[in-house]
């Protein structure tokens, strides 16, 4: 029948511009993933495998109840990175502490089950006092970095830094092992958080989670200050969608141009997945007089970090924005 031609050659026509339409987005994404790979050259090949290769992760953090895993899966001993900064991190995630005459700003508090021996005691092996914990800035809200802040609030005294989107987020929670800390202070885009002789600038980066922050600092290495550019949240488990990509590759040229703006020569992060914290930690302990440090690593690199983790976000939110 005539009109069943004429249909089956609508499909066909349909089905080839589509083959067309997928041939001409593949080559975006290959060049996305070409620049990623380009800016990150062999300087972060975690960064680049969880983002760019590995396929993304279950949407969430954290949370819940759950089996504690063995010891010796992630406890790590703590170190003393910087002449005022100190990790107290386990393997796998990192916890850190800058320490200022004024007592210390700690980012980030890991699982509930690792804040007691790697937080509390760890700071005390390192001749630190727990109890002078004044902020914690939680970079977001998931289990991997806020579980311990009821206990360091409770205990402490301590205040409590954290994004207002996050906030509201843990605040639905019901089973936040650890409990969920009281609301307190709602960080916003610019802020010092100042104590004493040091302090941190809070730069909000949605995207990985809404109420995401990642911070600018310095550190001394043997009394010469520099940088430092931290990433707050890194990884894609966050709901699929291309606004979610638009607003997580913004934060990263955001992040970008904050760290050019200050000559940031170092980057971080709560992950040792993408800074290898914990493999630096036991090379500053082996470093020699005269050697570099471990996590200098120049302002040209770290701006070819973010240029990699907003490439690589182009790359995904194109394969998404395919389907």
């Amino acid at each position: 029948m005539p009109h069943i031609a004429r249909m089956r050659k609508s499909i066909t026509a349909l089905a080839l511009a589509a083959s067309c339409l997928s041939a001409a987005a593949q080559p975006s994404v290959d060049a996305h993933l070409a620049a990623a790979k380009k800016a990150e050259g062999t300087d972060f090949p975690g960064t680049i495998a969880r983002l760019c290769i590995v396929p993304d992760a279950p949407v969430g953090g954290g949370g819940g109840a759950r089996a504690i895993p063995d010891r010796a899966s992630w406890y790590a001993e703590p170190a003393r990175m910087f002449d005022n900064l100190y990790w107290v991190g386990t393997k796998v995630h990192s916890a850190w502490a800058l320490q200022t005459s004024g007592g210390i700003i700690l980012i980030d508090t890991l699982y509930n089950y690792a804040v007691e021996p790697e937080i509390v005691e760890g700071l005390k092996k390192l001749g630190l006092d727990p109890g002078t914990i004044k902020y914690v800035v939680i970079t977001h809200a998931h289990g991997d970095h806020d579980e311990g802040a009821r206990l360091l609030q409770d205990r402490y005294g301590t205040h409590v830094v954290m994004g207002a989107p996050d906030w509201d987020l843990i605040e639905k929670s019901v089973t936040m092992p650890g409990g969920v800390p009281k609301r307190d202070v709602i960080a916003t885009d610019g802020q010092k958080i100042t104590l004493g002789d040091g302090g941190v600038t809070l730069v909000t980066t949605p995207g990985h989670t809404l109420g995401t922050l990642s911070l600018i600092f310095t550190v001394k290495d043997h009394g010469r200050p520099l940088t430092v550019a931290y990433s707050g949240g890194t990884a894609f488990n966050f709901p699929k969608d291309v606004a979610r990509y638009d607003t997580y590759i913004a934060s990263q040229h955001k992040m970008a141009d904050a760290a050019k703006a200050v000559g940031a020569t170092i980057v971080m992060s709560n992950h040792s997945e993408f800074d290898d914290a914990w493999e630096r930690g036991r090379l500053v302990k082996l470093r020699r007089s005269g050697e570099a440090h471990p996590y200098e690593i120049g302002a040209d690199a770290v701006q070819r970090y973010f240029t990699m983790t907003g490439e690589c976000a182009e790359a995904a939110r194109e394969k998404l924005a395919q389907h």
